[in-house]
């Protein structure tokens, strides 16, 4: 068995099936957690309203923090819609998503994914050097956030890398690229890349929570 059939064959099935079980085991956990309950009068009924509001309003900074947020927001938008591009709309990834679920979509230009890939890759380390150089950030940075940031920035370097033809050979280099999507998906569900899942709820969460507070979040 070559390094090419071992990433794309039982490395990517056990990461797959990883991926699946541990994002159920989290999103169940996260449903049973036990919370206490609120024994004060609600100044609003409408928690539903306030949880979708909080949903939304996030999208963008209050617009006293907005100057001082600027850059970092401007680079987390580039960062994850560069990389929803890579992931969702070139073509072989398509096709595999097809192979696995049945569904797909018509995909962009291999140039403009590779822009969208550059793109991507320039805002991780802007926002990496950012991380290091800023003291607040720093001090409130772990293990997990390099990790999840590795994990995210390997798959997006060689899958360039394997497009391009450099790096070595291309079967190898291909090889590296499924690997390190292995890794990312075994990664997902126990770090805090499980954010582009649990991001709805826990904003919707706290939206009916200061709403039913008489908060408008």
């Amino acid at each position: 068995m070559t390094l090419l059939d071992f990433a794309r064959g039982p490395a990517l099935e056990w990461a797959l099936i990883i991926f699946v079980a541990g994002s159920l085991w989290r999103l169940v956990g996260a449903w049973l957690v036990r919370r206490e309950a609120d024994l004060s009068a609600p100044r609003s009924e409408s928690t539903a309203a306030g949880g979708v509001r909080t949903v939304f309003s996030r999208f963008w900074p209050r617009k006293e923090f907005q100057s001082k947020t600027v850059y970092a927001w401007v680079l987390a938008y580039v960062m994850h819609i560069g990389l929803a591009i890579v992931v969702f709309l070139f073509t072989p990834h398509i096709l595999f998503i097809e192979g696995l679920l049945g569904i797909s979509w018509p995909g962009v230009s291999n140039d403009f994914v590779m822009f969208a890939g550059a793109v991507t890759i320039a805002s991780m380390v802007a926002l990496l050097v950012r991380r290091l150089t800023t003291p607040y950030l720093k001090a409130i940075s772990n293990v997990d956030d390099y990790i999840s940031w590795l994990l995210t920035l390997l798959p997006v370097v060689t899958g360039m890398m394997a497009y391009a033809h450099i790096g070595g050979p291309y079967p190898t280099v291909l090889a590296l690229h499924i690997l390190s999507v292995d890794l990312m998906l075994v990664w997902f569900p126990f770090g805090k890349l499980f954010h582009a899942i649990l991001w709805v709820p826990s904003r919707a969460q706290l939206g009916a929570a200061m709403q039913r507070r008489g908060v408008k979040a």
